[in-house]
């Protein structure tokens, strides 16, 4: 198969600080014809940096997909258009990437599921924490059994002061909620895929909405907190129809000192894990805990795997991300996130949205 030809839709943040930097480094697989964004110049920037020569700029989607050259579509927009725009490229005969979280709500995801499997054209969500070298080596030793059934987890999405001040974060209709829908989709997507349980029984929740006048401390900066529509923080209980259990924390800007975000503790019959941030360089660390001989073990794992001052390039989680999902097109296999386990984290969102709304337990098929 020739070179891919990519499309980008949304040339914002996440594009310059993930995708398209990725992309880059993959010319080898693809290469990047055309970028649209609803304000012209952010297109043709991102063009003259990352684009072929003579790379095709719009404003509108919709003549963008209608290029009959372009095979791979990136949707990197707003939560709210996740879904229209994703279904409009999937319709048009493109494999899709689009930016987490899948959609707003389940309705909207489901309508994404079954254009791709109507088009028969590949759907993949970016979660690419998945990616990490401590998340490759856990879903590993989760894989092997070292855990054993794994039956209570807790997926951190928690920082202490650090509230987005730039884009739509904070726009409720644009977003569809704050943190929960921003950075617990990345703890929970990681959570469930560890179990390796996509079937869920009941969703209890609680969103706050306590700290939007607190703005001085912010680590990017102070917000307007009329602009602030959404929750400051959100916690989930999640129980599974094999009885396991998640506890979900996400939040913007909790007053902790406990602050992890994409990142899980898992507990199972034969051991345990836990994510946690380096002491030292900030950076995700894995700690596994189990018994040995009539003793308690903890082990700690170096993921820097690198020589230094070798010519040694680190490879990043955004970098193995796209490379897997160019693969999985050019050879026709599935790729690591699918679209029915992003799914599945949609709707458990949602459900704790509806459970803060109302009081109530939300039970799901």
């Amino acid at each position: 198969m020739s070179t891919l030809k990519i499309g980008i839709i949304g040339c914002g943040g996440i594009a310059h600080a993930k995708h398209l930097p990725a992309l880059a480094k993959l010319t080898d697989l693809a290469e990047m014809i055309a970028f649209c964004d609803i304000i012209e110049e952010r297109a043709e920037i991102a063009a003259k940096q990352y684009g072929v020569p003579g790379a095709k700029t719009y404003t509108d989607y919709k003549q963008l997909i209608q290029d009959d050259t372009i095979d791979v579509i990136h949707v990197l927009t707003p939560n709210s258009s996740h879904s229209t725009i994703t279904v409009d490229a999937l319709e048009a005969g493109k494999h899709v990437m689009c930016e987490k979280p899948m959609a707003i709500n389940s309705q909207e995801a489901k309508i994404m599921l079954d254009a791709a499997e109507r088009t028969r054209k590949k759907l993949t969500i970016a979660y690419q924490n998945r990616f990490r070298d401590d998340a490759l080596m856990l879903k590993e030793a989760c894989n092997d059994g070292y855990l054993g059934d794994i039956y209570l987890a807790k997926a951190h999405a928690v920082r202490r002061r650090a509230v987005p001040t730039w884009g739509v974060f904070m726009d409720k209709e644009k977003q569809g909620g704050g943190p929960l829908i921003d950075i617990g989709t990345h703890a929970l997507d990681l959570t469930l895929w560890y179990m390796n349980n996509y079937k869920v029984k009941s969703v209890s929740g609680s969103a706050f909405h306590k700290l939007k006048d607190q703005n001085r401390a912010n680590m990017f900066g102070k917000w307007n907190p009329d602009e602030f529509e959404v929750e400051d923080a959100a916690v989930g209980f999640i129980k599974m129809e094999n009885e396991a259990t998640i506890f979900l924390e996400s939040s913007w800007a909790l007053n902790t000192l406990d602050v992890r975000e994409a990142m899980t503790t898992l507990c199972g019959t034969k051991g345990g894990a836990e994510m946690r941030p380096h002491p030292i360089e900030g950076k995700p660390a894995l700690h596994l805990n189990s018994e040995m001989y009539g003793k308690l073990v903890e082990i700690k794992p170096e993921m820097n795997s690198s020589i230094p001052y070798y010519g040694s390039q680190e490879v990043t989680e955004a970098d193995r991300e796209a490379r897997q999902w160019l693969e999985a097109i050019i050879e026709d296999k599935e790729p690591l996130v699918k679209p029915e386990e992003a799914y599945v984290v949609t709707t458990i969102l949602e459900a704790i949205y509806e459970s803060a709304r109302t009081g109530k337990e939300v039970i799901l098929n």
